[in-house]
């Protein structure tokens, strides 16, 4: 199920995320297993040090390259015009590529104060053609409102942490009318917890579907693009399972009311790590 952004270009709707997945074998192991069992779409960055297995897992996974969509993110001590461009092209010699199907902003981190002109380096990567899209990570609606006045190709997606006890709704509205898709990192929440909410798991048992594939569902049918994590084979072809059934209205609803506005990761506006 792909969803067609902003530029016309294409991506799947659920993608494989490869955040603290261990560089070598590990990596490597999990992204063929997720192309085989039929993803399409591979989400990685400069900071989680794994894009040379993401790109052996590539090269020897038999798909073509075209087939595939390939993202990753400039990291924040790499922010900053220059330097954005070298780390896009270090990208994409580890990832043994020539090019990138999305480039995305990490953090905006305002105190540092140079996400305007990173996202203009982006700019230049996509006029270039060496990148599809370009988009932005964890970028709030006060750091979108700027870019839009300070520079000229509105970002495809924000990739944010979003899952039912995080909704995002007010971010989410803000995207949707400015054309941007929202993708979620920890669409699942890490270490679990939405996993053993009995409302989900409730609704699962009237699917005969598992915690994981009912949040999964939720996020499609929100119009969100989802990117799981996994390096047990089970899961990544339990996560992949989710095109098969169709949560109801009443059922969508129980889950937009678990929001608690309750993240696990910083604040954007706090993110400083460099």
């Amino acid at each position: 199920m792909n969803v067609k952004l902003n530029n016309g270009v294409e991506m799947p709707q659920l993608g494989f995320g490869v955040f603290k997945v261990e560089e070598g074998e590990t990596v490597v192991e999990a992204v063929k297993k997720a192309i085989e069992v039929g993803y399409r779409s591979i989400d990685t960055a400069a900071i989680y040090k794994n894009e040379a297995g993401v790109g052996q897992a590539i090269s020897e996974s038999g798909v073509p390259r075209e087939e595939l969509f390939i993202t990753s993110k400039v990291w924040n001590s790499d922010q900053g015009y220059e330097s954005t461009l070298k780390a896009f092209d270090a990208s994409l010699e580890r990832l043994g590529l020539d090019y990138l199907d999305l480039y995305l902003v990490h953090w905006p981190t305002p105190k540092q104060d140079k996400y305007v002109e990173t996202y203009k380096a982006l700019e230049k990567l996509y006029a270039d053609g060496k990148v599809r899209s370009i988009g932005v990570s964890n970028f709030k609606i006060s750091h979108l409102e700027r870019l839009f006045s300070e520079t000229t190709v509105k970002p495809v997606v924000n990739q944010v942490e979003l899952h039912p006890y995080h909704s995002q709704s007010e971010l989410r509205k803000f995207c949707r009318e400015n054309g941007i898709y929202v993708e979620a990192w920890g669409p699942l929440m890490q270490g679990g917890e939405a996993l053993n909410n009995e409302v989900i798991a409730k609704i699962a048992e009237q699917h005969g579907k598992t915690p994981a594939q009912v949040i999964l569902r939720w996020h499609l049918q929100s119009e969100i693009i989802a990117i799981p994590k996994s390096i047990t084979p089970s899961r990544i072809e339990e996560n992949f399972q989710v095109f098969d059934f169709e949560l109801s209205g009443a059922d969508m609803e129980q889950i937009d009311a678990l929001n608690e506005n309750k993240h696990q990761g910083p604040d954007p506006d706090d993110m400083n790590v460099f």
